[in-house]
């Protein structure tokens, strides 16, 4: 869901990078340094499972696994995400460094929602745990086109067609990325569980 340089207006490319400065600061605040090996982890995952991506206009459908970075890292999804992406920009010429604050807010912030709203059920057992898990893969797609779709539209209106091709084109991923985050958790629960026990 790399949005390309040259693109987006200014005041949207500001407010990508306000967003995206604020979550950072929180989440390095926020972050626990016993559990770094954690956040490197998803970090790397992240980074691998988005280098496979299928362009779509001005942006790209691939997996985000933010659903997963949300429940299990909470606000230390916001610098995770903004490292992996920096890599792939640096890298691979995924996105830009300019589009790097808004690329960040797509991803980090649906993932921090999905945090506050799926994360309590994930801690439960059974199929509310499962449940939860899909509604935040699904949910942390969702969220992340619907922004992408903003960022077009905001920039100007006649990306609108772009915007409602985005929105169509996740659709699908959003299913594979719940199911995948709930076999995800799922699996974590009966074999790691203290991974799953962070991100406040």
């Amino acid at each position: 869901m790399h949005i390309s340089e040259g693109v987006l207006s200014p005041p949207v490319l500001l407010a990508g990078a306000a967003i995206t400065a604020v979550g950072t600061a929180i989440g390095l605040k926020k972050l626990d340094y016993d559990r770094i090996m954690t956040v490197s982890l998803l970090t790397a995952t992240f980074f691998v499972a988005s280098l496979i991506h299928v362009p779509i206009g001005p942006g790209n459908v691939h997996l985000l696994l933010g659903g997963l970075m949300g429940i299990v890292l909470g606000w230390s999804c916001f610098p995770a995400i903004l490292v992996a992406l920096l890599l792939q920009s640096l890298f691979f010429n995924f996105g830009g460094i300019l589009v790097l604050g808004v690329n960040t807010t797509i991803m980090a912030l649906p993932a921090l929602i999905c945090f506050y709203i799926f994360r309590p059920w994930v801690e439960k057992n059974g199929h509310k745990r499962k449940i939860a898990a899909f509604g935040a893969g699904f949910c942390s797609i969702l969220l992340s086109a619907c922004i992408a779709a903003l960022a077009l539209w905001s920039t100007d209106q006649g990306f609108a067609r772009a915007a409602q091709l985005i929105l169509a084109a996740h659709i699908p991923l959003m299913i594979i990325e719940g199911i995948i985050t709930m076999f995800t958790v799922s699996f974590l629960a009966k074999v790691q569980p203290e991974f799953l026990i962070m991100g406040k």
